[in-house]
């Protein structure tokens, strides 16, 4: 099996997912074009056939590496490509006006899935230490079918658990562009409104969940919804039961998922920030996505943010939400 992460390159600390190489978190937009191994364009390639010793064109494209000759899709005529170049110089301004840094960027999937992550100059701290940095996710996906989306990601630093949002309305934390309109950095600027307004949407977020606190009977049936596939008997026993062998995970029908979130509730990193609260047991959620559930890191980040994890991440936020309004 091919790797997941074809290149990659990070700034300042090593990213959760302990993958890349290192550069200076200094680094220019241009540079990290280059060190990412992102310096490459996709080229749309006619594509023919022949019948009766007659060449026939077809209504698609090739969409094609310039530097391999790699085909990476199939597209129409009408599919207009965003090249890597275009990707990151929506960061230019900000990183020249020191308001984000480059952080992380490179391909996966031989090249289907390019991103590039910038560190928001703003962060904000809770709980008497629990801190948390916001960065801009660009995923720019060659694959037909698919578009350009610039995601809010905001991370805990204790933990390094990468937090997926949805703060109301779609265009809240993130916008999505077709490959039908011509891309317009400008625009996308304007409609996402940018970082302050997302962090103190966050803090406050994070604030009332770290202010409720969970009783244990309760965060197991959050626990079954995040992570689907035990029992009533297993939330009835959830409280006694620390240690399951897989045959008693298998008798009570408890999702080995669930049961490894209910585990580490006082026990993850960042536990003693908050302790016993909805944020505690939405943080035990991230975690399991980001650092246990996967073979591999490379599995998990590309499921943390194009994945099921991505889902499961953002419906553990809901849910979350949901309790802790009850409680």
């Amino acid at each position: 099996m091919a790797a997941l992460v074809e290149t990659m390159a990070y700034a300042g600390e090593v990213p959760w997912h302990g993958l890349g190489t290192k550069v200076s978190n200094d680094i220019s937009v241009d540079d990290m074009l280059k060190e990412s191994g992102l310096d490459w364009n996709v080229v749309p390639v006619p594509v023919f056939g022949r019948m009766d010793g007659k060449e026939i064109k077809s209504t698609y494209q090739m969409l094609v590496r310039d530097t391999d000759q790699k085909v990476l899709t199939m597209i129409t005529d009408k599919w207009n490509p965003v090249q890597n170049s275009e990707a990151f110089e929506f960061f230019r301004d900000f990183v020249d006006a020191g308001a984000m840094e480059m952080h992380t960027a490179g391909s996966l999937q031989d090249g289907k899935w390019v991103w590039c992550l910038a560190k928001i100059s703003e962060s904000f701290e809770l709980f008497g230490g629990d801190r948390v940095d916001g960065y801009l996710l660009f995923s720019n996906p060659h694959i037909y079918g698919r578009g350009v989306e610039i995601r809010f990601t905001p991370t805990r630093v204790v933990c390094n658990n990468t937090l997926q949002l949805s703060l109301g309305t779609a265009t809240d934390n993130k916008v999505r562009l077709n490959h039908r309109s011509t891309f317009d950095p400008d625009m996308v600027k304007e409609t996402l409104g940018i970082a302050s307004e997302k962090m103190a949407k966050y803090k406050e977020m994070a604030q009332f969940l770290g202010s409720k606190s969970y009783k244990k009977e309760i965060v197991a049936e959050y626990m079954k919804e995040v992570f689907p596939g035990y029992s009533k008997r297993a939330i009835e026993q959830a409280n006694e039961i620390k240690t399951l062998t897989d045959a008693q995970i298998s008798a009570l029908g408890l999702s080995r998922n669930a049961k490894g979130a209910l585990d580490i509730l006082e026990t993850q990193p960042g536990a003693n920030f908050a302790p016993g609260s909805w944020w505690n047991a939405y943080n035990a959620c991230t975690f399991m996505t980001d650092h246990v559930i996967g073979k591999t890191q490379e599995s998990r980040l590309t499921s943390a943010w194009y994945g099921l994890n991505k889902s499961v991440k953002v419906k553990a936020l809901e849910k979350a939400v949901e309790y802790a309004d009850a409680a």
